[in-house]
C-alpha cells in the first residue's frame, strides 16, 4: 500500500516534469497518474451505414416466438382503417426474389391471403413473408435492403 505523502511527492514530480503520464505499482498496488484526461472513445456512425428506425415505444415481449412465415397485422389507428404488417423477425428486408427482379408488391398491389410480400434475410435464410389480409398496399415504410427489427412497420394496406 502506498502512502499519501509518496503519492504527493508523485503528484509534484510529475507536475514539474515534462513527462505526460506515470504508471507506477508498488507493494500490490497501481496507480496511474496522467497531465491530460484520458481520452474517451466515441462511437461515430458513418455517413453510409444504414440502421433501422429506433421503436417509439417498447412493447412487451411476446409470449412464444414468432412463426417465420407469419406477419402480424394490427389496426393503423382507432380512426383509421388501414391495417399495419410489421416484421416478424429481425433481419434484412428484400422488396423482391432477386435485385434485378421487380418487388414482390408495390403501392397499389391488390393483395390477398397467402400473397408473399417481401423476404426478410436472417442469418442467411431468406424467408417470405406471407399476407394474412385482403386489400390494397398504400404504403412501404421500408427501403429494399434496408435492416429491420422485429415489430417494425413494413407495410399498410387498406382492407377494402
Amino acid at each position: 500500500m502506498m502512502d499519501l505523502d509518496f503519492l504527493e511527492r508523485l503528484i509534484k514530480a510529475l507536475d514539474q516534469s515534462s513527462v505526460d503520464s506515470l504508471e507506477i505499482e508498488r507493494g500490490g498496488t497501481r496507480v496511474r497518474l496522467s497531465k491530460t484526461p484520458a481520452q474517451t472513445a466515441m462511437s461515430v456512425p458513418m455517413p453510409n451505414q444504414m440502421y433501422a428506425p429506433a421503436p417509439a415505444a417498447l412493447a412487451p415481449a411476446p409470449a412464444a416466438a414468432p412463426v417465420a412465415n407469419e406477419v402480424a397485422v394490427a389496426a393503423a389507428t382507432p380512426t383509421s382503417n388501414l391495417l399495419d404488417i410489421t416484421s416478424p423477425m429481425v433481419g434484412t428486408f428484400y422488396s423482391g426474389p432477386a435485385a434485378d427482379a421487380p418487388p414482390y408488391a408495390d403501392v397499389g398491389t391488390r393483395v390477398k391471403a397467402g400473397d408473399t410480400l417481401c423476404i426478410i434475410e436472417a442469418m442467411k435464410l431468406m424467408n417470405e413473408l406471407e399476407c394474412e389480409v385482403k386489400g390494397t398496399i398504400v404504403e412501404i415504410c421500408v427501403e429494399n435492403a434496408q435492416p429491420v427489427e422485429y415489430g417494425q412497420l413494413l407495410f399498410r394496406v387498406d382492407p377494402t
